[in-house]
This record gives C-alpha cells, sequence and structure tokens, in this order.
C-alpha cells in the first residue's frame, strides 16, 4: 500500500505543477483579452475556468443576439414540452457540451463565492430540485449575467449591502 500511495502521490504532483504551468502560460493572454475585467467581476469565474468559458463562447459579438440564445447553446435553458393536461420542463440535450460542463462549475463555484448565487440554490433545492437542476438554473442565471456584462461592455456592480443580487 505504501507503494501505492507514493506512485499517487507523485502523480498528483505531477498534476498539479502542470496545472500551474498552464496557469502561467494562459494568464497574460487571458489579461490582454478585452474582456478579461468582465469575466474577473463574475463570481466563481476564475482564470482558468474564465478563459474555457470566453472560448467556447468566441470572440463573436454579434453572434448573441440576447441572453435566450446564450443560455440554449449553453444548454441552461429548459425545454418545455406540453401536451393536453401533461406539461414537463426537461434539460436540454443537444448543447455545447465542453461550454455545459464549464457552466456547471461556474456555477459550482459561485456557491462559495456569492452569498446571492448560495441563497437561490439553497431556494431551488427547498423548492424540490435535484443538485443538477438547482446548479443549472444558477447556471441559466449567470449566463444572464454574463450576456448583460458583455452586451453593456462593463464589469458586473455589486452592492456588497444586498445579498440576493447576484
Amino acid at each position: 500500500m505504501g507503494v501505492a500511495v507514493r506512485a499517487l502521490v507523485t502523480s498528483l504532483t505531477a498534476d498539479d505543477q502542470a496545472v500551474r504551468d498552464l496557469e502561467k502560460a494562459l494568464e497574460p493572454s487571458f489579461d490582454s483579452h478585452p474582456d478579461a475585467e468582465i469575466i474577473d467581476s463574475l463570481p466563481g469565474l476564475g482564470l482558468v475556468l474564465g478563459a474555457r468559458v470566453l472560448g467556447e463562447f468566441g470572440d463573436d459579438r454579434t453572434r448573441w443576439a440576447d441572453a435566450a440564445s446564450r443560455r440554449c447553446y449553453a444548454g441552461t435553458a429548459p425545454i418545455t414540452r406540453a401536451s393536453g393536461k401533461g406539461r414537463v420542463v426537461l434539460a436540454r440535450h443537444v448543447r455545447n457540451r465542453r461550454l455545459a460542463d464549464a457552466c456547471y462549475l461556474w456555477a459550482f463555484s459561485a456557491l462559495t463565492k456569492s452569498p446571492g448565487a448560495r441563497g437561490y440554490y439553497d431556494a431551488r433545492r427547498a423548492a424540490g430540485d435535484t443538485h443538477n437542476k438547482a446548479l443549472r438554473r444558477l447556471a441559466n442565471k449567470l449566463l444572464g449575467q454574463l450576456h448583460y456584462c458583455l452586451d453593456e461592455h462593463a464589469p458586473l456592480r455589486r452592492d456588497p449591502r444586498l445579498a440576493d443580487q447576484d
């Protein structure tokens, strides 16, 4: 067991160093991006995850006419199917999977960075949503904030006195 643990620690140390090298290489190009300040202002987005979200959406500002199209592309917008007396709300399966994964991680990270995100998540869980559904709904809200900030060319402004603003 000792040999197995040493091998695992060696592997994890190498992975940690690889992530640090990636961050060092990524930082200058991310900081020079015109939207870096906007990405940094959003709760839960850091250097690596912010660059990933920016990369998946691309640089063409005219590609996304509204927040709804951005949400559909990311897969956070729900699909509602109604027929007769029945109505069901489903998760979107046709989406950019890399972006959907990044948005899931973004929402999960925002839980510890933003009291408003935490409050929204807790309210959705109390309403009966599963963990994944609550995170998807939180990511949907965060994408709306991202779209608004990119559309206005301004970072997210939060009043620290208002915990539910996020």
